[in-house]
């Protein structure tokens, strides 16, 4: 390099000076926009250095982070997935605790307008063969079930006791084809067999004439010609009619098993109703929901009366009264006062945290210490009864004047006498 140097000394020196020249001009002479020379020269020599340093910086920034925002989305949406799973089983406990309520409550608003004495009983089991029509219930002859008994629900009847044993029952169904009943169609009266039908939900009406008039959708109901289900209770609805050699062939689907059979009442002894009426019968129906409270009204302003006085406006009715008012809003209350006594937030359902126990039973309220005004607390066994406390008029009244003995006092002036 030394060697290269002194050989070409001048040649280097020129050049030296030469680019010691171009620096300085560079950097006396400015662009158009007042910019120096050099700076722009220099900015434009770095900016694709920058650039791609710039790429892969943000590259590699952003990938990390996607990577760490990933997997913590990744925990979160396992955890929310978890909690949705418990919160889809706690609901569908809910909906069937509420439709177990709905039944149970038009069971027994069925049972309270209905004449017969009745048993409640729950089916347990359904029979043992494929093409069996037969259930199990969990009332027997120790609950006063006998064989012969007619089952029927709100919506209709069901079947018949077939064995009763001390603690269950064989209940018959309407489609089976060993099971008949009297019937009676609702318009004409017309007087029939209903009788198992060859499916599962059918049934099939015996022993009526070509000349007796049935229409499709007309209602049947029991005729208690067959001493086993009292008169008036729905046997099902004509689904088709269709005319035989002698005797109409009629179709018709129970509706004692529309709704399926969980809750189903057992008639001990049997009470006959008439008919209702088809053109005035309402809709029967018998449900737990009951409609929303009236909204609440302004209270009006008190009103003069003809001597001055004022009337007091009507009290609104209480909100809080109101709060629950419906089934559901108390069976939600239940359930929150359960969870809360096990100490569990709903909603905020922890990876791994179990659902409370809904089976336990809610705490019982403690009693107010103190009663509502003008309640009085009964006394104990052995105490005292206060002493009574004197009226104002006779309370004596430190401020007037002692009466002189003898003396009598003022006669008292008249309303609307001058004074003197």
């Amino acid at each position: 390099m030394e060697i290269l140097l002194s050989r070409f000394r001048n040649l280097t020196a020129l050049l030296v000076i030469i680019l010691a020249q171009l620096v300085l001009l560079a950097y006396q002479v400015k662009s158009r926009k007042d910019v120096p020379l050099i700076r722009v020269w220099a900015v434009t020599a770095v900016t694709p250095v920058a650039q791609v340093l710039e790429t892969v910086r943000s590259a590699t920034v952003g990938f990390f982070r996607n990577y760490f925002f990933l997997r913590d989305t990744q925990e979160e949406n396992r955890r929310l997935r978890e909690e949705l799973g418990q919160l889809k089983l706690q609901n569908q406990f809910l909906r069937t605790e509420l439709e177990t309520a709905d039944r149970v409550r038009a069971l027994t608003a069925f049972r309270e307008q209905t004449p017969s004495k009745t048993i409640a009983a729950r089916v347990i089991m359904s029979g043992t063969g494929a093409s069996s029509n037969a259930v199990f219930i969990d009332r027997g002859s120790t609950s006063g079930v006998m064989a012969g008994m007619a089952v029927i629900t709100p919506d209709g009847i069901v079947g018949m006791v077939l064995n009763a044993y001390p603690t269950a029952s064989q209940v018959l169904l309407v489609t089976d084809p060993g099971f008949a009943a009297g019937v009676i169609t609702q318009k004409g009266r017309v007087h029939g067999t209903l009788k198992g039908g060859p499916g599962r939900a059918t049934c099939l009406v015996d022993h009526v004439q070509n000349e007796e008039k049935v229409e499709p959708g007309e209602m049947l109901y029991t005729s208690g010609d067959d001493r086993v289900f009292p008169k008036g209770l729905p046997a099902g609805q004509v689904r088709a009619v269709r005319e035989g050699r002698r005797l109409k062939e009629i179709t018709v689907t129970p509706t004692g098993l529309q709704s399926g059979l969980e809750e189903v009442l057992v008639v001990v002894e049997g009470v006959h109703q008439e008919l209702p009426d088809p053109s005035t019968q309402p809709a029967r129906e018998f449900s737990v929901m009951k409609p929303p409270p009236a909204p609440e009204t302004a209270a009006p302003p008190p009103t003069a009366g003809g001597d001055g006085t004022q009337t007091p406006p009507v009290t609104p009715p209480n909100p809080a009264a109101a709060k629950y008012n419906t089934e559901a809003d108390r069976l939600r209350e239940k359930y929150q006062k359960i969870g809360e006594a096990q100490k569990h937030v709903y909603g905020e359902g922890a990876p791994g945290s179990k659902p409370p126990d809904f089976n336990l039973k809610v705490p019982a309220a403690a009693p107010a210490s103190a009663a509502g005004a003008g309640t009085v607390s009964p006394a104990p066994a052995g105490a005292k009864p206060p002493a009574p406390v004197p009226s104002p008029a006779a309370r004596p009244n430190p401020t007037a004047a002692p009466q002189t003995e003898g003396v009598k006092p003022p006669a008292p002036q008249p309303r609307g006498a001058a004074l003197p």
